[in-house]
């Protein structure tokens, strides 16, 4: 690794000296490869006497040229008084971020350029990594460099030599090299990157045991050498005869990287076990909790270089030394994601949490907190200072900081078809739900359906003194959730593997029960357990779903009942386990059109499609909607006051268009004999802004008791804008399944197996107007409808 300060390149520039000037050669390679686009921007990195960043510029680039020597600059702006559109600045490429773009125009750059500085980059990597970030689609790095073989001895330390030109197009998806006059250039473009994890041949018998130390810095970033098999290890090696792991992984680390650690600081995390050819291999994975020093190159003969990583870039490093990802999967569950199976014997239950993040989180944190402070979704004390303390980024290590900190849900744990099992929800829904537990210091609280971010902020809410207990159906997401509490939480969250339906086991149940318990997957049903671990006085938050519509619920216990304080719309990843429901479908039309009975039974479709072909019948409900109309609660009113309510979704481009309904909609809808109606809404005004557009409820019907349905479903629309004013919620009590229809609050009685819900909307007492044409009677569906 070569450095030269940044005061002796000061000297260079003072005395007048410069560097090799630009050739005709790389000016042609630069025209043809990377012409300039309409309203191109450009970086050239590590710009020196500006030779090179006035190149795109005469091409019609904007150019951001960067140097960290205040003598560059001043050289490059002398010599250079005629270019237009650079702007010459003063940063470390190593340290400072990136320059912001000009007031009014789009970030990223279509052009990077690195003329004769490469060599001098110490986090090269981790550097072209984030300029790669930063291209625009279609955009290139462009390399220009010496290379050591074209290179008289004395100057080789300005050039890089063949492994290191390919460590340069790592993580490229495409990477073109020419010649200029004896200098590479390297056009790399596609910066998505990709990594393979590789073998070496056949292990040396003693080499059979060896440990692998996983140090991370400051930052958080780990630490990798490039080995010269052309690969990154993380250090460590054989284990000497009567050698622990742990002093192995600190001997290993002193001897390769020049850091100094303590036995003491190191602890085995788990122990892998794989088959390499017919040798058995053990990989004690030594996490190093505390350390001195700066990584040096101490054995030349086996690594080039040592740098530090950010976790989020792990995937797309190239070539890995197996056991080594491994290893860091085995610290970071999720973050190589697709490795082969392996033997792991987990060793430590307990270590002191590792400290370590960028500076770049806490200002993405507190911007977060800021966000949903601002959306009133936080009016606590406690639970804004959790989302500013608890580093939701090292709950997500594969997830780049921007994306952990967006305030949206971040997928953490897929299946193979890519559906999604485990995410990290939305800070501003985490935040609405522990608001709801309303959790004092020292609170004991249960969280069902496991993330560890979740978990950890909880356990800052509760205070030193409180605990959180955390439970998920799925081994893996439990092994990660310990995994990464372990790293970087409060040590006050218990993990468990179990079905959240059944509760938490006796033996991590407070006396009392729970002060406060939250469910984070959507559920249709509530299980007694949830009530009876809970407290008297306690409070249940759960996203329930009721007509397919999901709502966060706070729910507060007293004696065997639960009742309702706080409604929030949001969507959840549905149950697995004890909870995992099919929802009856029925499809109409081939599949174009299906009904969806998302709380009981299908109904029968006889002659649904026959009716769907003939003619349609409209009402509309006079009920208007602006820009500031909340649908949710007039949802919630037809799933739970209309008997036969399903819904009327589109799954594929209507060849009939007979619904109106866009493709992947749906509508709420009730059904009869051989008749359907649903809700649509259609423009009644036009406008160029959101406040000025209008839209009404309409609703279609086909079928002989189409205008029938109609009618009582518009009659229901308009009742619900009449008495459900400002997206008003209903009264809800949450009874146990069995209990006598005598014991039940007057409203409407929507029956689960392991419940019964009571809803009590505004207005219910009086009657909806009936039609005047009586139903046809003759059949189940007509019954239904009968009893409107």
């Amino acid at each position: 690794m070569k450095h030269v300060r940044k005061d002796t390149w000061q000297k260079h520039y003072d005395a007048g000296r410069g560097f090799r000037p630009l050739g005709d050669a790389e000016r042609a390679l630069l025209a043809e490869h990377v012409p300039a686009p309409e309203g191109g921007r450009a970086l050239d990195v590590g710009s020196g006497t500006g030779e090179l960043a006035a190149e795109p510029a005469r091409m019609g680039y904007r150019v951001d040229a960067i140097d960290f020597t205040p003598g560059a600059l001043v050289r490059a702006r002398a010599e250079h008084p005629e270019t237009r559109g650079v702007r010459w600045l003063c940063l470390d490429i190593e340290h400072d971020p990136l320059p912001s773009p000009p007031t009014g125009e789009e970030g990223g750059y279509d052009l990077v350029t690195l003329r004769l500085s490469a060599a001098f980059i110490q986090a090269r990597s981790r550097v072209l990594r984030a300029l790669g970030a930063r291209l625009r689609e279609h955009g290139a790095v462009v390399v220009i460099t010496p290379v050591v073989d074209h290179t008289p001895q004395e100057r080789r330390h300005i050039a890089l030599d063949e492994d290191e030109i390919s460590q340069i197009t790592d993580g490229f998806e495409e990477a073109t090299r020419f010649d200029a006059q004896g200098l590479a250039v390297l056009v790399l473009r596609g910066a998505g990157g990709s990594f393979t994890a590789v073998e070496k041949g056949r292990p040396a018998p003693q080499a059979v045991m060896g440990a692998a130390a996983v140090v991370t810095n400051a930052s958080g970033d780990v630490l990798l050498g490039r080995s010269i098999r052309g690969m990154w290890e993380l250090p460590g090696g054989r284990i000497e005869a009567g050698e622990s792991a742990q002093a192995a992984a600190v001997r290993e680390l002193a001897e390769e990287t020049g850091l100094i650690a303590s036995v003491e600081d190191a602890h085995v995390i788990t122990i892998l076990h794989d088959d390499r050819l017919d040798v058995r291999r053990v990989s004690p994975v030594v996490r190093v909790t505390g350390w001195e020093g700066e990584p040096v190159l101490r054995e030349p003969g086996d690594f080039s270089r040592w740098e530090w990583h950010p976790l989020n870039t792990l995937a797309t490093l190239g070539r890995i030394f197996m056991p080594s990802a491994q290893a860091l999967n085995a610290v970071w569950p999720g973050t190589l994601p697709g490795l082969p199976p392996v033997h792991s014997y987990p060793c430590a239950t307990a270590f002191p949490p590792v400290p370590g993040e960028p500076a770049e989180a806490t200002r993405l944190r507190g911007r977060m907190a800021d966000a949903v402070v601002a959306k009133g979704r936080a009016p606590s004390l406690r639970v804004p200072s959790a989302l500013r303390e608890v580093p939701r980024h090292r709950f997500v290590p594969e997830a780049p900081l921007e994306t952990a900190y967006d305030d949206l849900a971040v997928v953490t744990v897929r299946e193979p078809s890519g559906i999604a099992l485990s995410p990290v929800s939305a800070a501003w829904l985490q935040v609405d739900m522990v608001e709801g537990l309303q959790l004092e210091p020292g609170a004991v609280v249960y969280e069902a359906g496991s993330s560890g971010y979740n978990a950890e902020l909880l356990a800052h809410v509760t205070g030193p003194t409180g605990r959180v207990v955390t439970g998920d159906v799925d081994p893996y997401v439990v092994h990660r959730t310990r995994r990464l509490t372990g790293e970087a939480g409060s040590g006050r969250v218990t993990a468990f593997q179990g079905d959240a339906a059944l509760g938490v086991p006796a033996g991590l149940v407070p006396r009392g029960g729970f002060d406060g318990s939250v469910i984070t997957y959507g559920v249709w049903d509530i299980a007694p357990a949830w009530r009876g671990q809970l407290a008297e006085g306690g409070r249940l938050v759960l996203p329930l779903e009721i007509g397919g519509y999901t709502r966060a619920i706070t729910l507060r216990r007293t004696g065997d009942v639960l009742h309702a304080e706080r409604f929030t719309r949001c969507g959840f990843i549905r149950a697995q386990g004890e909870h995992v429901r099919a929802v009856p479908v029925v499809g109409l039309l081939g599949g174009e059109l299906q009904l969806r009975f998302e709380d009981g039974d299908p109904a029968p479709a006889q002659g649904l499609e026959e009716a769907l072909r003939g003619p349609r019948h409209e009402v509309a409900t006079g009920v208007k909607m602006g820009s500031g109309f909340y649908f949710g609660s007039l949802q919630l009113y037809m799933a739970t006051t209309l008997p036969g309510f399903c819904r009327l979704s589109v799954h594929r481009e209507a060849g009939t268009g007979v619904t109106l309904i866009a493709k992947d909609g749906d509508a709420p809808a009730i059904l009869g004999n051989a008749s359907l109606a649903y809700l649509v809404h259609v423009r009644t005004r036009h406008g160029d802004s959101p406040a000025a557009k209008e839209r009404e409820w309409v609703v279609h019907a086909f079928g002989g008791q189409g205008p029938q349905l109609a009618e009582r479903l518009a009659a229901t629309v308009r009742a619900g804008k009449r008495d459900v004013r400002d997206g008003g919620d209903p009264a809800l009590s949450v009874y146990p399944a069995g209990t006598p229809d005598r014991l039940l609050s007057v409203g409407e009685v929507v029956d689960r197996p392991l419940s019964r819900m009571v809803f009590r909307w505004p207005g219910r007492d009086v009657a909806l107007p009936s039609t005047d044409d009586p139903v046809q009677r003759g059949g189940p569906l007509a019954a239904a409808v009968e009893g409107m």
